[in-house]
């Protein structure tokens, strides 16, 4: 599974990053990027639930 962000949906809270900073960090510009690589069994967890926290809905994980 990956994960994607919508970046013009993104408002750069950064609630994503502070659940899950394996998976989301933060660009230059302040808007959260999630990593290309497929995400790690003991961390989906984390991310689906950053996912959900996310306020603005900008999380993608397919």
């Amino acid at each position: 599974m990956r994960a994607q962000v919508d970046e013009s949906l993104c408002i750069g809270c950064a609630m994503c990053v502070s659940m899950c900073d394996s998976v989301f960090s933060m660009n230059d510009e302040g808007i959260s990027e999630a990593i290309t690589a497929d995400i790690a069994d003991d961390v989906l967890a984390d991310a689906e639930e950053a996912r959900d926290c996310c306020p603005v809905d900008a999380i993608v994980i397919e």
